[in-house]
């Protein structure tokens, strides 16, 4: 019997420097796990402006100095996605209720989540947008999403993020 996979998506605003860091990064940890064929990641962004872009440059250094390759293009977030992913994790309160506006019904707020809730202890609520700041940005951006990561899979572990 096929189990379905768990759906993971990464929002920010312009999808080129803090989801596709989440997606990648929590690709990484499910990975070393063993568990990637389990679980599908994905990222977004709340506005169009960075479409079929590659992730920012200074994004993909910064990972790479830690092993990891930060890939992918950008795209929009869909009302779709709110069916389609168990869990879809925002960088930010912006973010977050950008999200949410395509759920004028509240049926899947549920589902939606900010990134910090998932770091034990973090009073911090928004993961900064490093895109017009210096390299600390960046690195802060990957500190914080790798401490998140396993509160994510536990999430997912546990049934916490369903469908529906």
């Amino acid at each position: 019997m096929s189990v379905s996979k768990k759906k993971v998506l990464f929002v920010c605003m312009g999808n080129i420097c803090r989801s596709p860091t989440g997606e990648c990064v929590f690709r990484r940890y499910v990975e070393d796990e063993g568990l990637g064929d389990e679980i599908e990641i994905d990222s977004a962004g709340t506005i169009a402006y960075h479409v079929g872009e590659p992730p920012d440059a200074r994004m993909t250094e910064a990972g790479a100095r830690r092993g990891i390759d930060i890939a992918g293009r950008g795209r929009k977030f869909e009302s779709s996605d709110l069916e389609r992913f168990d869990l879809i994790i925002a960088m930010d309160r912006d973010n977050y209720s950008d999200i949410l506006e395509h759920d004028p019904e509240g049926i899947h707020g549920h589902k939606v989540r900010l990134l910090c809730d998932f770091i034990p202890g973090s009073e911090m609520k928004d993961v900064p947008d490093p895109y017009y700041g210096g390299q600390k940005g960046f690195e802060k951006v990957l500190d914080l999403i790798e401490e998140a990561c396993p509160g994510i899979l536990e999430t997912l572990q546990n049934g916490q993020a369903k469908n529906g």
